[in-house]
């Protein structure tokens, strides 16, 4: 670049700044929190109440997310990823120019504020509330887990819906492992190493076998990345739940919900304020609970493969860890295994 077109350059950014005064790249700072008055002119828009579920993945966030929209008032579908996976929501208004433009001082629709949370609040209300007017739903959530941001996707969701609820979903960590596990010997094949696709190759081929030789379906690399995103993802998301939503959020075990479904769903409408006294409800509930669309998905796709794991359920981590794999867990997840309780004590 000559000299002259960057002193022509510069003088054009100082005018700019002049004119319209310095914005740092949305990258470079925070979009702020709406402000009580701009929430309460969100509601006065788009009036539904609005619920969020989060949950480690392969947590039982999909279940519970067809259990709760059996409700005829409730829509709760998937999985927009507003606040637990990029680009985010705020990918909306993160581009410097956009910024600039929702900054900028001639602009007076802003009032003089950032007018980005604005801009966002009402992109994912729209979203939400157009497909809960289709079905009449008076409550609409979006189900989206949050294992990539943990507990950041808490703090963005209560930056821009601070009135909404969250709801938690967790699962026996060791059961979580083998589900993703079994996930990737299904789905991801080409994010798996040489070493894991071996172990895929020989369970696959005799799983009787497999079991016999006391061989583990787990690299020790990744069971420990595993398990430690799993105990990062509950104690993050509960302890900012809690702070931040206060009586606004809502934590449950997956082995409840598989133990009492009615009674764990009727406590979860009962917080999000839908009416219970329906009769239809139960029947509607035992459809879904008698259902596993994801175990029927994967015998299509593998076949014989499947016929070795038992899917959807608890407690299956007893047939397939080994001795080293329990030692492993329990070094790293144990303590969260008791918090939780999915255990007593150590003495597994």
């Amino acid at each position: 670049m000559t000299f002259f077109k960057k002193l022509s350059n510069r003088s054009a950014s100082a005018l700019h700044v002049l004119l319209h005064g310095a914005i740092p790249g949305r990258s470079e700072i925070e979009i702020p929190a709406l402000s009580d008055e701009e929430v309460a002119e969100a509601r006065l828009q788009f009036p539904l109440e609005k619920f969020f579920v989060f949950g480690y993945a392969r947590s039982g966030t999909t279940l519970l997310m067809r259990l709760i929209d059996t409700h005829p008032d409730v829509l709760c579908s998937r999985q927009a990823h507003f606040f637990t996976r990029p680009p985010f929501l705020e990918s909306l208004v993160r581009d410097p120019a956009v910024a600039e433009w929702l900054n900028r001082r001639s602009f007076r629709w802003n009032r003089g504020r950032d007018l980005a949370p604005v801009v966002m609040r009402a992109a994912a209300d729209f979203i939400l509330e157009r497909e809960a007017h289709k079905v009449g739903a008076k409550i609409v959530g979006d189900k989206s887990p949050n294992n990539l941001m943990n507990g950041e996707a808490v703090r963005k969701l209560h930056r821009i819906y601070p009135d909404a609820k969250l709801i938690f979903i967790a699962r026996d960590g060791r059961d979580v492992a083998l589900s993703h596990r079994f996930q990737s010997f299904v789905d991801h094949l080409q994010y798996l190493s040489r070493k894991d696709l071996k172990i895929r190759a020989d369970f696959q081929a005799d799983a009787g076998q497999f079991h016999k030789d006391g061989r583990s379906l787990f690299t020790e690399e990744g069971l420990r990345s595993e398990v430690t995103a799993w105990v990062e993802n509950l104690a993050e998301t509960r302890r900012l739940g809690r702070n931040l939503f206060g009586e606004s959020y809502l934590d449950l075990r997956f082995k409840d919900l598989l133990d009492d479904p009615t009674g764990q769903i009727y406590r979860i409408w009962g917080f999000l304020g839908a009416e219970t006294h329906r009769p239809e409800l139960q029947e509607r509930i035992n459809k879904v609970v008698g259902h596993n669309r994801d175990a029927l998905w994967q015998q299509q796709k593998v076949g014989e493969m499947t016929s070795a794991i038992r899917k959807g359920g608890t407690d299956s981590w007893r047939e397939y860890f080994t001795a080293r794999d329990r030692e492993l867990f329990k070094q790293i997840g144990g303590q969260t295994l008791v918090d939780w309780g999915f255990e007593e004590d150590f003495t597994w």
